[in-house]
């Protein structure tokens, strides 16, 4: 037998495989091309690993232990946008620069008939900004809405619906309402005061300062959140503090909702289900990783831990032995962040335009913190979303907002998707507002 002959087939086979490969290729379904995701110590990283399409999952098995590192003090120095640096979505979308010029632009609502409200907080503002009615990438509008505010966050249309009567806007110290009509571009009343510390101290001040607000799919139930006084302690400047707490629309019949929620910033309301989710900020001081900031479908009457626990029942070692009746009932959120990534705004992805890939998921904005060596956050992710329940992953959406070298140009705060198919978010640090639309 020739041996040459033989030498032949392997190489024949060796060139058959890529071909074969390329047919089979194609036809795998789309779930196995995708990324892998980082789990365990792989998904603790900093802003040189993010990018768009890069998957995590964290679960409470994958954190150390506390003080495993020193608690770092690691404030970011705000840099001017340098020339070639832009904010990176994924391939197949745009990003523009929509509108600049605010003082500090925080949660971004779309009204109805798809006006832009932004709340201008440190202005003590809400602005509305009308999008271009031929598409274009700078808004038609552009006009105070209300002024007088103090430090004003969440807003809200009343009654959910196509026809909403009312603005409610959460400031600080409480909550205000002004009459409204699909497209006002300011209000024509003073506003009307309902929760709010001057008027019967329902809404304590001081402390983490932003109030977000959202209601009930039927309009019965209004929710404002409200952060804790300080990072981790249980005296009684504390009460009535780190939760969720339910209002019927006049802004009576307080009860609280959730609690054990450290800062729970944005909340939204699922379209799908009508259940809230929220974004909660965890405490300081534990070190780099721990513990993490997290997004959760919030549970009526759910404790989450602050300050006594944290992501299920994990004792605070600086708060030891108390309350060992609550270890038990404490709720596990539903979707871990890298901690400090300061979780803020949160909007579900409702366009038509967009794949299917993003439609029904929650996008998440990360303002960034400062108790981590590496920088963490800066950056809009979303959390995919199946049958109302989070998978537990996170995936980066949009990025670029820290240079190469670690310097910090942007922070993420609001996010919300428009009647015009884009995703609208909030930058305080380069106080701009940017547009991501599809490609056309």
């Amino acid at each position: 037998m020739n041996p040459l002959r033989l030498s032949r087939a392997p190489r024949r086979a060796a060139r058959l495989v890529p071909a074969l490969l390329g047919l089979l290729l194609p036809v795998l379904p789309a779930a196995a091309q995708k990324p892998s995701t980082l789990t365990g110590a792989g998904a603790y990283g900093d802003w040189r690993a993010d990018a768009p399409g890069v998957r995590r999952r964290l679960t409470s098995k994958d954190l150390p232990a506390p003080f495993s590192t020193k608690s770092a003090t690691s404030f970011s120095s705000l840099i001017p946008r340098p020339a070639n640096a832009w904010p990176k979505a994924p391939e197949g979308f745009v990003v523009e620069e929509y509108a600049s010029g605010f003082r500090e632009p925080r949660i971004l609502r779309v009204a109805p008939n798809g006006d832009l409200f932004v709340a201008d907080s440190s202005a003590n503002v809400v602005r509305v900004l009308r999008p271009a009615a031929d598409g274009g990438p700078k808004p038609e509008v552009n006009e105070v809405f209300l002024s007088g505010l103090k430090q004003p966050f969440g807003i809200a249309f009343y009654p959910p619906g196509d026809d909403p009567k009312w603005v409610y806007i959460a400031n600080t110290n409480g909550v205000v309402r002004v009459p409204y009509r699909n497209g006002m571009t300011r209000a024509e009343a003073k506003p009307q005061e309902l929760a709010s510390v001057s008027a019967g101290g329902k809404l304590p001040g001081g402390g983490h300062w932003t109030r977000d607000i959202v209601f009930s799919p039927d309009g019965k139930r209004m929710f404002v959140s409200i952060g804790s006084r300080s990072n981790v302690t249980d005296d009684e400047e504390e009460n009535r503090r780190a939760r969720i707490i339910e209002f019927d629309p006049e802004g009576g019949n307080e009860k609280p909702y959730a609690t054990g929620l450290r800062n729970p910033v944005g909340l939204a309301i699922d379209p799908a289900t009508g259940a809230i989710w929220t974004t909660v900020n965890e405490r300081d001081g534990l070190g780099d990783d721990l513990p993490p900031d997290y997004v959760t479908r919030v549970k009526e009457g759910g404790f989450y831990g602050w300050p006594w626990y944290y992501i299920g029942g994990i004792q605070e070692p600086r708060l030891p032995d108390a309350h060992p009746d609550l270890r038990a009932r404490t709720v596990t959120p539903d979707v871990l962040f890298q901690p400090h990534s300061a979780a803020l705004g949160l909007a579900f992805c409702t366009p038509k335009e967009w794949p299917a890939e993003y439609r029904g998921n929650v996008f998440v904005a990360f303002h960034g913190s400062w108790n981590r060596a590496k920088r963490t956050g800066y950056k809009i992710v979303y959390v995919p979303v199946k049958d109302g329940r989070a998978t537990g992953e996170y995936v980066d959406f949009l990025t670029g907002f820290v240079t190469p070298d670690g310097g910090v140009w942007g922070r993420p705060v609001g996010v919300a998707f428009g009647k015009d198919g884009s995703l609208y978010v909030s930058d305080d640090g380069s106080n701009r507002i940017w547009r991501v639309r599809m490609k056309r």
